[in-house]
């Protein structure tokens, strides 16, 4: 097994802590959006009952329903866990909690959700562009997922941390999708299509569903790109200082 060598610590400096404040910024935004998210998008679910989902079951699928809703409960898990797992202060001071809460979002979250939507993806209700879309993601979901799980248990902390945020940026789509839905259908509506027209209401879906994690899985790759081209100066002075 190998192991990545950090790089040598640094006394912090006011422009780290300028970065620090405003990553803890995000993280509480971003936590808020999540339990605002599921505060309206879950109670429909959590009555069992078909005829108040906010997607439509197929009658001719019997497990649709059932299989929508594992993956709405395990995702739920998964985007409450996330945040947890992108918490800087929890991973550094309390690392059994990360670990934990890590096995939670696998085990509890991106596994059980990402395997029972693979028999509903691919049988979407808005249209094949929606359906090859989501199947990619969930496809990917899991890849990424398995792939930081690896990395852990091989002490490869640099690439755990880089496939748990593409993980977590997937996860994250479902958020996105909701904004890019509206953005498209305002967009439509501005070319002049009637959003009472289901062709337009299908084409509006399969962009969002694309445009969800197409996007976040690209300023993720960004940004662990960039981290690593900034940190590789530090890994080549530390390996130059031990060899």
């Amino acid at each position: 097994m190998t192991e990545t060598v950090p790089p040598p610590a640094s006394p912090p400096t006011p422009t780290r802590r300028r970065r620090s404040r405003r990553a803890g910024i995000g993280l509480v935004a971003l936590a808020v959006v999540t339990i605002g998210f599921l505060a309206v998008e879950l109670p429909p679910y959590l009555s069992l009952d078909p005829a108040r989902s906010r997607i439509v079951p197929r009658p001719d699928y019997a497990l649709h329903y059932p299989l929508l809703w594992a993956h709405i409960m395990f995702g739920s898990v998964a985007l409450l866990t996330a945040c947890l797992q992108l918490w800087p202060w929890l991973r550094r001071r309390h690392r059994a909690v990360h670990r934990w809460s890590g096995r939670v979002y696998l085990c509890g979250g991106v596994l059980p959700g990402g395997i029972v939507v693979l028999g509903v993806a691919p049988v979407s209700t808005t249209g094949p562009v929606s359906a090859v879309g989501n199947t990619t993601l969930a496809v990917l979901w899991l890849a990424t997922a398995i792939a930081g799980w690896r990395a852990a248990r091989q002490r490869r902390y640099a690439d755990h941390r880089a496939w748990m945020l593409r993980s977590v940026a997937l996860t994250f789509s479902i958020v996105a999708n909701r904004v890019w839905l509206v953005v498209y259908l305002a967009l439509f509506a501005a070319l002049g299509h009637s959003l009472d027209d289901p062709a337009t209401i299908t084409a509006a879906a399969g962009a969002s569903v694309w445009s969800s994690w197409v996007v976040n899985l690209l300023v993720v790759e960004w940004f662990v790109v960039g981290a690593r081209r900034a940190r590789e100066p530090y890994r080549r002075a530390s390996l130059d200082s031990v060899s």
